[in-house]
């Protein structure tokens, strides 16, 4: 079963490492693109070393993490509309390197590179709190309320992370063209939770009281 999910777990890894080289540095008509090669490191190596550790420390979260496919037909439209949106997101930023449209000072790549890092962390942490944090929504089996760390603090810290995470990602590509693209994905989180929490207060006990407790989904004091 291990040996089954560990070759699962590569082949997506190896996957997106092609598509998303295929997506930058095509536009880019350039395999120097140093943004494009700091955003794969930055994106890649971290992502190793997580699914490294769950697989040996939680392969059922593991598991979890890999299954994508959606059953409300309400985040079906969510997940295309982020696809296009990546997609658009990452041929814009190649083609703003091509055509030298924008240039961004270096600092802005630094900063982002350290904010998308911080993501990561934050991403870890909250796996790390909740062993019920499937890619899909949905109701799982002996589902708990976790309201403990930071899901004490907002509702949905992962999408928080997410979000920290994708805004980052057009700056270290040095694209404010692509910036703005990217601007659709807090958008798209903000309707993958309205159905979520629809799902999550339907279903699972205890979530309509965890959200009176907890106000605010993700930004603290804010919304």
């Amino acid at each position: 079963m291990k040996l089954k999910l560990a070759l699962s777990a590569l082949l997506k890894l190896l996957a997106g490492f092609i598509m998303i080289l295929l997506l930058i540095f095509l536009p880019a008509g350039d395999i120097k693109f140093f943004g494009g090669w700091l955003f794969v490191v930055l994106l890649f190596v971290p992502a190793t070393i997580i699914g490294i550790v769950l697989m040996i420390k939680n392969p059922e979260l593991l598991k979890k993490r890999l299954n994508s496919k959606e059953k409300e037909n309400e985040q079906k439209f969510v997940v295309v509309l982020s696809l296009f949106m990546f997609m658009a997101g990452f041929v814009v930023a190649g083609l703003d390197y091509r055509f030298s449209w924008l240039v961004l000072p270096k600092w802005i790549t630094i900063v982002a590179s350290v904010v998308f890092l911080l993501s990561y962390v934050l991403y870890a942490e909250v796996m790390r709190e909740n062993a019920y944090l499937s890619r899909t929504v949905e109701i799982q089996a002996d589902q708990k309320v976790i309201d403990t760390g930071l899901y004490g603090i907002v509702r949905h810290p992962m999408y928080l992370a997410t979000i920290l995470m994708f805004l980052s990602v057009p700056l270290i590509l040095g694209s404010l063209f692509s910036f703005f693209i990217f601007l659709i994905y807090p958008i798209t989180i903000a309707l993958r939770i309205k159905n979520e929490e629809k799902v999550l207060t339907e279903g699972l006990s205890g979530y309509k009281e965890y959200k009176e407790k907890v106000k605010y989904r993700i930004f603290p004091f804010i919304w």
